[in-house]
């Protein structure tokens, strides 16, 4: 279980997460929302430890994750991936180098530097790659793509790392509808069929209660809603959005989960 303990970041003066204690079980998909400058990817970098808290403690199966250094903390971030809004792929590299960036960790620095990858790495990335429909991508630069297609190269190598939680930080803002679908899609699959932990912030509040079991709802740093989708009145959204409401609640088709048993990644 993730357990978060009093968190706080300060910029300043300024509380941009402030004092925020939650946890989140094991297979999640939790849905963090809030306007602009909530907190929401603040605390999720917190956890990611890509930014150090001010106050409080984050831990993992009871292992205090905050003021760990070195291989430790690089093992940490194995473990939690990050899914970035601007993708955060190496676009002049192909997409098969990108994915197989996410075994770094599982080999040494020599073979990554000279791209002497392993075997069972290369089948890792394939299997990745083909669960997200874009092995015919695999010898392409990745700058040639769609944002969609980007933001799918950015999943596939957070599942290479073999991870017990993503952090997807506004995974879907810079994409159309379409795109919107397939990202979240692809998200959901790593989470039903392969039991991942998935904390993902998100703007869009009809998107979170479609794709999320629970909604953490963020303003002002704090949190201020905590419960089933369902339960989320009209009014506590409104309440959390303030005047973007309306653009916070824009419709999206049903979506369904992939059809067809998926096999997990080779250990």
């Amino acid at each position: 279980m993730l357990v978060i303990e009093g968190l706080t970041r300060r910029f300043g003066s300024k509380a941009a997460v402030d004092d925020v204690s939650l946890s989140v079980e094991p297979g999640s998909f939790v849905g963090v929302i809030g306007r602009s400058g909530a907190g929401k990817s603040t605390l999720l970098r917190m956890i990611n430890r890509l930014q150090d808290p001010s106050e409080g403690r984050i831990l993992w199966k009871n292992r205090d994750v905050t003021g760990l250094a070195g291989q430790d903390l690089r093992d940490w971030r194995m473990r939690c991936a990050m899914v970035f809004q601007q993708f955060n792929i190496v676009g002049r590299l192909d997409v098969m180098t990108n994915v197989l960036m996410g075994r770094l960790n599982h080999t040494s620095q020599m073979r990554s530097l000279l791209k002497l990858w392993s075997p069972a790495d290369r089948t890792i990335a394939v299997s990745a790659l083909d669960m997200f429909d874009i092995t015919s991508l695999a010898g392409q630069r990745a700058e040639s793509l769609s944002g969609g297609q980007q933001q799918r190269v950015a999943i596939a190598r957070a599942l290479v790392q073999e991870p017990e939680i993503i952090l997807a930080d506004e995974p879907i803002a810079s994409l159309d509808p379409r795109n919107t679908k397939t990202v979240m899609d692809s998200l959901l699959r790593l989470n039903r069929h392969f039991g991942i932990t998935v904390i993902c912030n998100l703007h869009d509040l009809d998107i979170a209660k479609e794709y999320c079991g629970r909604l953490i709802g963020m303003a002002h740093g704090r949190v201020v809603f905590d419960g089933a989708p369902e339960t989320l009145t009209e009014q506590e959204a409104r309440d959390l959005y303030g005047l973007e409401a309306n653009e916070a609640m824009t419709v999206l088709p049903p979506s369904h989960a992939p059809a067809g048993a998926l096999q997990p990644l080779p250990a």
